[in-house]
């Protein structure tokens, strides 16, 4: 058998094509990985609408999403926190500020759940002063950290 199969992509896959994209691939690949893996099957107007409902499906998930982002970064901008630690001479902190201490600042001061991991700390805080920390909240969308590293009281 030679020649192509045409065949429509029902998800992304890698160096082929996105999700409702039609492809034309080896019969082999076709009937060895792509139709019993699920990622494809034969283009057809039946194939066509289930493709084109599930996009705006996935275009409606994105947008929630993307809008629940905005209003995180938008409760984060309009908040500060203020982490208390000891410091010596010169405002060197005995030790550092980081993600984690951030986020659980957020959470204890704020009421914000944020994971770790999206708190974009370069390198931690060696210093007391005031800081804008960056959040990935999104792909598209980022958050600003209002943190004032503070002398902790003795």
């Amino acid at each position: 058998m030679s020649g192509k199969v045409k065949l429509i992509l029902l998800e992304d896959v890698e160096y082929l094509g996105h999700l409702g994209d039609e492809v034309e691939v080896a019969p082999g690949y076709a009937r060895n990985f792509l139709l019993p893996g699920k990622k494809a099957e034969p283009v057809s107007t039946a194939a066509l609408r289930r493709i084109e409902k599930k996009k705006l499906q996935l275009q409606k998930e994105h947008e929630e999403r993307l809008n629940v982002a905005k209003a995180m970064a938008e409760k984060l901008a309009s908040s500060a926190i203020v982490i208390e630690v000891a410091a010596g001479e010169n405002d060197k902190l005995y030790g550092s500020v980081n993600a984690a201490q951030i986020a659980e600042a957020l959470k204890s001061q704020c009421g914000i759940e944020l994971e770790r991991t999206v708190i974009d700390l370069e390198e931690p805080i060696h210093e007391l002063g005031t800081f804008e920390v960056k959040a990935r909240l999104h792909a598209e969308v980022e958050g600003v950290i209002n943190l004032k590293v503070a002398r902790k009281d003795a």
